[in-house]
């Protein structure tokens, strides 16, 4: 039997499960995912904090645009989807230019002095700290109350999700997208490509251009630490160069070495070689020793060649709308580009300046 509807998204991450819950409101939704629940990959690996300040002048303005709805939620959750934390950078002498690209253009930071980030963290080298920042505004995301609230969402608008639905098949016949599963063939004038890792194979398969969206295994580990020792107020912290950042988790420490290894789409683990590396290098700017691993695991965050997400309407074949590239941006942006994937696919203007716009589309390829 075939199934029906205004619009196909490929994709259960935050990027997909989002806009197919905005778009459920004005039209008929199909959501496909591969797994057997949403959320499986990049969504359910991330470190899950929002940073106004992370990314390029494009991904600090959608950092902006989502703010709101993190904080308040409607439709999604009956309160905030943010807790503070704060981010400390910490550069050693050789890091202090890396931090102080990093403070150009941002907001709300506030430089420290290495006494003052040793009042925040107190298991800092104090020698190794030449200079530190804070962005005190910081926060904690609930991952998991986000996306089972789009979830909720998309199927209150009569959406419908399907998993271990994962594309075999992808033809355009007649006006309509026809994509064939094991769980059935789905039609629909407009599909959606939020396939994270695998938007570029989805493309492929559907006859279009590969992009050249690229995979980078990043691998985290949770550290236990002596009962004596209270994180709780802790912030995020991590090194100016982006060589390990550390976050507080349930009295623990998640660490990670910020590995971008580049890798074929799939269910990502941590090396062990490159994860104990990435915990040197941390240990390397703290006393207290890593004892102990208590897990580890890797996700992937996938970036289009100019690092910049690429959302909107391919110029190769009609009712093709790409939802991928996000990086590892994908979780604080989903708001808005949840939002503007359900202007642009209904024909509505976005609230978005139209550089960003312009920054997004994947149509810069074209140009190049």
């Amino acid at each position: 039997m075939t199934r029906k509807a205004d619009v196909l998204v490929i994709g259960g991450g935050m990027a997909g499960v989002g806009a197919a819950a905005r778009l459920a409101g004005e039209a008929e939704v199909i959501l496909l995912e591969a797994e057997d629940a949403i959320g499986r990959h990049s969504t359910g690996r991330s470190a899950a904090i929002f940073l106004r300040n992370y990314g390029n002048a494009t991904l600090r303005a959608l950092n902006a645009s989502s703010e709101s709805v993190f904080r308040e939620p409607e439709g999604i959750s009956d309160s905030s989807l943010l807790s503070r934390r704060g981010e400390m950078l910490v550069a050693s002498e050789e890091e202090v230019p890396d931090l102080e690209a990093y403070m150009r253009g941002a907001e709300g930071m506030e430089r420290l002095t290495p006494e003052e980030a040793l009042e925040l963290v107190p298991i800092l080298r104090p020698e190794a700290i030449a200079a530190a920042a804070i962005e005190r505004d910081a926060s904690d995301i609930d991952v998991d109350r986000m996306l089972q609230g789009f979830a909720r969402l998309l199927r209150r608008e009569g959406g419908r999700i399907v998993t271990e639905a994962g594309a075999r098949g992808i033809t355009r016949q007649n006006g309509l997208w026809r994509v064939e599963t094991l769980a059935g063939i789905f039609e629909a004038p407009l599909l959606v490509n939020a396939a994270g890792a695998w938007a570029d194979e989805v493309a492929a398969l559907a006859g279009l251009t590969r992009l050249g969206l690229q995979p980078l295994r990043r691998s985290a580990a949770i550290l236990p630490l002596p009962e004596e020792i209270d994180i709780s107020a802790w912030p995020l912290f991590a090194s100016a160069a982006e060589r390990w950042y550390a976050k507080p988790e349930a009295g623990k420490l998640m660490v990670s070495p910020a590995d971008e290894d580049p890798v074929e789409p799939h269910d990502a683990w941590a090396d062990d070689m490159v994860l104990a590396e990435g915990l040197y290098r941390y240990e390397s700017a703290v006393t207290l020793p890593v004892t102990r691993v208590e897990r580890s695991w890797a996700g992937l965050r996938t970036f289009a060649p100019d690092r910049t997400p690429v959302v909107g309407f391919s110029g190769e074949a009609e009712g093709f709308y790409w939802l991928a590239g996000q990086g590892g941006y994908g979780i604080q942006t989903a708001p808005a580009l949840s939002q503007l994937t359900a202007d642009l696919c209904l024909g509505r203007a976005s609230t978005l300046e139209a550089e960003v716009l312009a920054a997004l589309s994947p149509l810069r390829f074209s140009k190049t």
